[in-house]
């Protein structure tokens, strides 16, 4: 929609956006037949992006458009992975227990978040730390787990290898397009311009009669269930479970790289960040500690030379907007100005 007044004009979607909305429907369904003529390492390899994708895309909404930076988001991708475990050796069909287990998950962060949103900054990001390692230990003291020597999810081997695999290959990509599309109609809505508003000035959305802790709860809940989805998915691939690999503090990590590298604050900053990391793990992840080096070191360059990440560059350029999620106010003339909301 486009409104004009006086040789300004307020636009939303573009030409161009109307164009990537479609590709990425095309890009969806070929995604969705891929598997008839993929081999298993690619259809492996393609399930570990979509999750990627998830990660990156929800660690950006809590800290990218919420302003809630946290280091302990692992907690919900290694909860996500427990209760899936729980779930299934409690005889629910292994397939069902990935959801209902991320649905549990997200249960557990409403309560969580009464306490953890009282806390603002660095004090919410080492909260979420310790949160995270305080779980870590409850998890090990449960017998099934065996500490952390961990377990499997065995209930998984009824189903035959290539079965199996493509069908947690078409629940990743369900669960990527489902929860990006929440997303993404979330931040277009009221609740996403109150939400922008809360990480662009808390005091002045308080002001303006927006209720600042019940949006950000709504996407502190979001945020948990999403990872929690892509842990117990991470589980399905892997199969089998040691806490100390799903708690790691290496996801949050992973979620930072991709979202600074890609753009912070950009919707289709965190799509591209977690593209990039997919490509940089696939031809370099085999070079142990080197790896986890140059990865650190790339987000630190990113910072300092390009501090809203590869698309914010891209956006600036060429003024390129794909999905927005926002407004942009074009003035009469060469002149231009463009924000989001």
């Amino acid at each position: 929609m486009t409104l004009v007044s006086n040789g300004i004009s307020i636009e939303r979607w573009t030409r161009s956006s109307r164009l990537a909305l479609g590709g990425v429907a095309l890009a969806i369904a070929l995604f969705a037949i891929a598997p008839m003529s993929l081999g298993a390492g690619a259809i492996d390899r393609l399930t570990a992006l979509f999750i990627y994708v998830i990660l990156a895309a929800m660690w950006n909404a809590l800290a990218g458009f919420g302003g809630l930076v946290s280091v302990g988001q692992q907690v919900f991708f290694g909860l996500g992975a427990y209760f899936t475990i729980r779930l299934a050796d409690a005889g629910l069909n292994p397939f069902l227990s990935l959801f209902a287990a991320a649905l549990i998950t997200g249960a557990i962060s409403l309560p969580l978040s009464f306490l953890m949103l009282r806390l603002k900054g660095g004090e919410f990001a080492i909260g979420m730390w310790v949160i995270s390692a305080l779980t870590h230990m409850l998890v090990n003291l449960d017998r099934l787990i065996q500490g952390e020597t961990g377990t499997s999810l065995i209930s998984l081997n009824v189903y035959d290898s290539s079965t199996r695999r493509v069908m947690i290959y078409w629940l990743a990509l369900a669960s990527m397009a489902a929860l990006l599309g929440t997303l993404f109609a979330l931040l277009r809505s009221r609740a996403g311009a109150a939400i922008q508003a809360i990480r662009d000035n808390e005091d002045a959305a308080t002001s303006l009669g927006v209720r600042v802790v019940a949006t950000k709860r709504l996407l502190f809940v979001l945020a948990a269930f999403g990872i929690a989805v892509a842990g117990a998915l991470w589980l399905a691939t892997a199969t089998t479970f040691q806490p100390k690999t799903y708690f790691s503090v290496q996801w949050t990590a992973y979620m930072i790289f991709m979202v600074l590298v890609g753009g912070i604050g950009k919707f289709e900053g965190a799509i591209l960040g977690a593209v990039l990391f997919f490509v940089i793990e696939t031809f370099f992840g085999a070079m142990g500690v080197w790896y986890l080096i140059g990865l650190g070191a790339t987000a630190v360059l990113f910072s300092l030379f390009l501090p809203q990440g590869l698309w914010g560059e891209i956006e600036r350029r060429f003024d390129l907007r794909l999905l927005p999620v926002g407004y942009r106010v074009k003035l009469p003339g060469p002149a231009k100005i463009q924000w989001n909301q």
